[in-house]
């Protein structure tokens, strides 16, 4: 058994649930989900033992700064707006970190930093493209565990 994560999860919205489940099916994850409002992430993980809700205004640098230290990754599935300044945070802390979007012009300017902090930063892993591709791949994987085959499949996102 590998050693236990603490990962924070950024955001409560439409792909969190999906995403903490993931996360917690290990046994080996603590998840700190976080957001703005706390009573949306309490409603979160009152179903998944082995997570915490927290309120967190990302634009607050130091509660986001404290927040992302306290933890070994970051998993923002906020606004790809905020993705710049929660890297900058991960870079300070020297903190691993996932985003949902694709590279923006202010997150590429943040390469070099990250890469001088030894820190991975993964971006472009979100619904389009990211998310759908690895369900795709997770159902296609089910369907052939159970000796099925699959006919066609399409994908509708974005």
């Amino acid at each position: 058994m590998s050693a236990q994560k603490n990962i924070l999860l950024l955001g409560s919205g439409f792909v969190a649930e999906p995403c903490l489940e993931y996360l917690l099916r290990s046994g080996n994850n603590r998840v700190t989900v976080a957001c703005r409002r706390a009573e949306k992430a309490q409603e979160l993980t009152s179903k998944y033992p082995g997570s915490t809700a927290v309120s967190l205004d990302v634009e607050d640098d130091a509660a986001l700064e404290a927040a992302v230290a306290a933890h070994d990754l970051t998993i923002s599935l906020i606004p790809y707006t905020q993705h710049a300044r929660v890297i900058m945070a991960a870079i300070k802390a020297k903190k691993h970190v996932v985003t949902t979007s694709y590279i923006s012009p202010a997150m590429e300017e943040l390469d070099a930093a990250a890469k001088e902090a030894g820190i991975v930063c993964m971006n472009e892993i979100g619904l389009d493209p990211g998310i759908d591709h690895l369900y795709a791949l997770k159902i296609i994987n089910e369907v052939h565990a159970e000796g099925g085959k699959i006919k066609s499949f399409e994908s509708f996102c974005g």
